[in-house]
């Protein structure tokens, strides 16, 4: 074979190498944050549980429901099922039938006896994805609140008093004093045509709470110690447990780049 028909063939075999990745699909915001609770669902022979973090995102801490309540950060960790809900664990922590909210019950999860059937309390946690009623849910919920990007400021909206997430549930949650970490991060960009990140311990100490950060996801709390890259950060790792699923999305480089190239 000759050399150039050589070169030729191994051009057109690295050719699939060379050829640029997909670009990753854009989330609409009233589907960012969604995760499906379906451990036990099939078994059961019910829909799966589809929860929508901003639903309650205006009601609660991050650290709330991670921490006190007892929800893991991992997908399909906690186990949650029917039988702990009954327990008063879970989801079952506020949906009782008993807790208030807004001078109202809060409706009981997994009631015992009842079946998943149109009409049925239980239809609205098990029920098959309707795409319109979402949309127009979350269009009547973001209608108010300051926005970012595609989804809501969350920290503008607590600024401005929109929302008031509680951080204390009666009965769950254990006295303690309020944490002090004023102390912003600055974290140096690695090129120059990017803005440092200036991180805030403050917000992300109330609303997360250290333990949700701590030691499982940032192991060492020295500055400097964490070693990462934006790769690392995209692939979910840092602050991409959070930022690539929950919290706004890292495409919004803005949000975290705020200081001023020099």
């Amino acid at each position: 074979m000759s050399g150039p028909r050589r070169l030729l063939l191994a051009a057109l075999a690295l050719l699939p190498l060379a050829w640029p990745a997909p670009a990753r699909d854009v989330v609409p915001p009233q589907r960012y944050g969604r995760v499906v609770l379906g451990s036990f669902t099939g078994k059961a022979k019910v829909p799966a549980v589809a929860f929508d973090h901003w639903r309650h995102r205006a009601l609660f801490t991050c650290r709330l429901c991670h921490v006190d309540v007892g929800f893991a950060m991992e997908a399909g960790a906690t186990k949650v099922s029917a039988a702990t809900n009954r327990a008063g664990f879970h989801c079952g922590a506020c949906h009782d039938g008993k807790r208030l909210h807004a001078g109202r019950p809060v409706f009981a999860a997994c009631q015992e006896g009842r079946k998943v059937e149109a009409g049925s309390p239980c239809a609205r946690c098990h029920a098959p994805g309707d795409p319109e009623r979402l949309q127009r849910d979350w269009e009547a919920f973001a209608r108010d609140l300051p926005r970012a990007g595609a989804g809501v400021d969350w920290e503008a909206a607590e600024a401005q008093g929109k929302i008031r997430p509680a951080d204390v549930l009666e009965g769950v949650s254990a006295a303690r004093p309020p944490l002090r970490l004023d102390r912003d991060v600055v974290i140096p960009s690695k090129v120059k045509w990017m803005a440092e990140v200036r991180f805030s311990h403050r917000k992300h100490a109330v609303w997360n709470g250290c333990e949700a950060c701590h030691p499982d996801i940032f192991p060492a709390t020295k500055a400097g110690t964490a070693k990462y890259s934006m790769f690392q950060l995209s692939s979910g790792e840092y602050c991409g447990v959070c930022h690539t699923t929950v919290a706004f999305p890292m495409a919004e480089c803005e949000r975290c780049h705020v200081q001023p190239v020099r």
